[in-house]
């Protein structure tokens, strides 16, 4: 049972990875409001769901919690500017994880992205025994 709840956490976290870099990719294609908030809203709510597989035995509370903390804890990391700190930054993979520089809407965006993730996987995702035994 673990290893299909894994599963579906891996392929949630698969999903919205793509779905984050291709709002990256293709912004000028969606609304300007999509354009400007989904790419950080989707790369919280793919951290969630990464904490949600991982450590799958624990709640999902837990799992919003530390989503908000890590994701926060980034933002803020964003105020240190050491030059190997930034070089790492300048690098698409350490972009996409570090990010550049400090906003206060980013941290909307994470909130936002988590919470979405947490009611998806409430709704949806956590309900999913009941679909298997039918």
């Amino acid at each position: 049972m673990l290893i299909r709840e894994r599963r579906i956490y891996f392929i949630a976290v698969v999903i919205t990875m793509a779905a984050g870099l291709a709002s990256r990719r293709y912004g000028d294609m969606l609304p300007v409001f999509l354009h400007d908030h989904a790419g950080d809203a989707l790369w919280a709510g793919m951290i969630y769901f990464g904490f949600r597989m991982v450590w799958i035995r624990r709640s999902k509370a837990w799992a919003f919690l530390l989503s908000f903390v890590f994701s926060w804890v980034i933002e803020f990391s964003q105020m240190i500017q050491m030059p190997w700190l930034n070089e790492v930054r300048s690098t698409m993979l350490g972009a996409l994880i570090l990010g550049h520089g400090f906003l206060v809407i980013d941290l909307i965006r994470y909130t936002a992205g988590i919470l979405f993730a947490f009611v998806i996987d409430h709704y949806f995702l956590s309900n999913r025994r009941s679909l298997y035994e039918r």
